[in-house]
């Protein structure tokens, strides 16, 4: 997230609580608190995240914000819209019985976990509390990406679902550390200054 020179106000936070609501319905649906019944609306909110996404993304693209505008901009087309309608997908398919070989995900997931892996360093210049998002992201990534690959059993799944949760909280705190600290001119709530300056 670029803390400055905007020409709009910091969009970081809104693109965090979406991406907590992402990872909180995907926790969800991984540890099993709600079944695949729930895939089609849980679709639909993510093409919602898609929306905040795609302008959290194209407004820290534009301020300069590679590590996050880009990061943002994956996330909103990939995480959020693709999955979004991939799951409204696998909701009629599952209802119609229709017969369809997912592994393409893994295979799709294989270059974005790659891509997340690869730019993580970049986050040790980032406030601790976000680089933590990241870092609970990365071992949930890879395990969708080897469970959808059948390379690894789908009884991992629910650890997955955890580092969601985990990353869906602290995207939440340092979203809320954005807002309550810009709007008060001081630090309410800490994030951490980066390990890398």
């Amino acid at each position: 997230m670029s803390g400055h020179g905007h020409s709009f106000a910091n969009p970081g936070p809104a693109g965090l609580v979406a991406l907590a609501m992402a990872c909180f319905t995907f926790f969800a649906i991984q540890t099993g608190r709600i079944t695949s019944d729930a895939l089609g609306l849980m679709g639909v909110w993510l093409i919602g995240g898609f929306v905040v996404q795609i302008a959290v993304g194209l407004i820290e693209l534009k301020d300069g914000n590679s590590t996050g505008g880009n990061v943002f901009t994956f996330f909103s087309a990939f995480f959020m819209l693709v999955t979004g309608l991939n799951l409204i997908f696998k909701y009629f398919a599952i209802k119609n019985g229709w017969k369809i070989d997912a592994r393409v995900d893994g295979w799709a997931w294989l270059a974005l976990s790659s891509a997340l892996t690869l730019w993580t360093p970049a986050y040790f210049k980032s406030p601790k509390t976000l680089l933590a998002v990241v870092l609970a992201l990365l071992p949930a990534v890879w395990i969708v990406t080897f469970t959808d690959l059948g390379v690894w059993p789908k009884s991992v799944v629910p650890i997955s679902g955890w580092c969601l949760f985990i990353a869906g909280w602290f995207g939440l705190y340092t979203g809320a550390a954005v807002i309550l600290n810009t709007a008060y001119g001081k630090t309410i709530l800490p994030t951490g200054k980066p390990f890398i300056q």
